[in-house]
């Protein structure tokens, strides 16, 4: 196939050497199927901020590091080279989770290099050489969907305890190869110990993976393996062989409504705040929504 535009760079590189065919267009990527050298690998090219649909939420950037001083002020001044530095960070974001949570045991696909927006990645298959299925296009049985879960808790567990959340883990950015549930899609990943939505989302995530599986399993529906992982985390108490049963015992005590009312505000806030930069930046006539 022609050559995308993005993916050129990496083959005056001699990073990539062709690219065979288009696998997916996702809300912040789309993704082909390349080949270097002898290898068979996937190059991940993202989307331009105005194109996708998932955007650098403000609960997402917290905690995120910048190289200097001068960096983090422009990103929060929204200007162009703000803007340049956050799309920088967000890319930066996946790359560094796929190494840490490969070092970490983690089955995450193993990235090679990330090059003018494009990250060069192993492409996930299944047993038979194919391109690897997402989990929610396969039919599960109530044992299998007990394994995967199961695993997939574990996989949550390594993640936490190397210090990284998902943010956005579902059955869609799953794959199944052969040898199990293999975790993709990681620029909104956050981490767990400088966000102040660590705990709601690392809820979310587990109660994604929960929903999903009880479809065909019922007897998980009731389980709230995210609230205990993360008691387990904020104790100390968590390591990746811990055990779970799945249930909490209530602490008594009652809700930090005004904390909770304060956050809030300080999202509303922030939002507020960019959005006026993005109107200040706009050209004149040009109006946003």
């Amino acid at each position: 196939m022609k050559t995308p535009k993005r993916i050129q760079p990496l083959i005056e590189e001699g990073l990539v050497d062709e690219v065979i065919r288009q696998l997916m267009s996702g809300k912040e990527a789309t993704v082909y199927i390349v080949r270097c050298g002898n290898e068979i690998r996937c190059a991940k090219v993202y989307k331009e901020v105005t194109q996708r649909s998932f955007r650098q939420a403000v609960a997402y950037q917290e905690g995120r590091k910048v190289r200097n001083s001068r960096q983090a002020r422009a990103m929060e001044k929204g200007t162009r080279y703000g803007r340049k530095m956050q799309e920088e960070v967000w890319q930066n974001a996946e790359v560094d989770a796929l190494y840490r949570l490969a070092a970490a045991g983690v089955r995450v696909p193993r990235p090679y290099h990330c090059f003018e927006g494009v990250l060069l990645m192993d492409l996930v298959t299944d047993a038979d050489g194919h391109v690897a299925p997402r989990l929610n296009d396969v039919e599960l049985s109530e044992q299998r969907a007990l394994e995967y879960h199961a695993v997939l808790l574990r996989q949550v567990v390594l993640m936490l305890c190397a210090g990284i959340i998902h943010g956005d883990l579902s059955e869609y950015n799953i794959l199944l190869d052969a040898g199990g549930p293999v975790i993709i899609d990681l620029p909104q990943a956050i981490n767990a110990a400088g966000n102040m939505a660590a705990e709601p989302m690392l809820e979310r995530d587990v109660a994604n993976l929960t929903g999903y599986f009880s479809q065909f399993a019922p007897s998980l529906a009731g389980t709230r393996y995210g609230k205990e992982i993360w008691k387990l985390y904020a104790a100390g108490l968590l390591t990746p062989d811990t055990p779970l049963s799945g249930q909490v015992e209530p602490d008594g005590k009652p809700a930090d409504v005004d904390a909770v009312l304060h956050e809030i505000e300080r999202v509303r806030k922030e939002e507020e705040a960019r959005v006026q930069r993005t109107r200040e930046a706009a050209p004149a006539g040009k109006m946003f929504s």
